[in-house]
């Protein structure tokens, strides 16, 4: 099962998902299920400790989802 990372376009609250086949996620603050799939990067550790994000930023914050963030 992947964890895909959601926001809630009802409360704006940022959450984490284990998602199996095409089940509904509803939001854990609110309960509403009109969220949207975040795109995601991951993390790795790069040689001397430096911590990068690989792929170039995403996510809801960039202003897809109209969080107003």
């Amino acid at each position: 099962m992947p964890i895909y990372e959601f926001v809630c376009m009802s409360c704006e609250a940022h959450f984490e998902e284990l998602v199996r086949g095409e089940m509904e996620v509803a939001c854990p603050d609110c309960g509403a299920t009109k969220v949207a799939k975040q795109l995601s990067t991951f993390a790795m550790v790069g040689t001397g400790g430096q911590t990068e994000a690989f792929g170039g930023g995403g996510g809801c914050c960039g202003g897809s989802c109209g969080c107003g963030h």
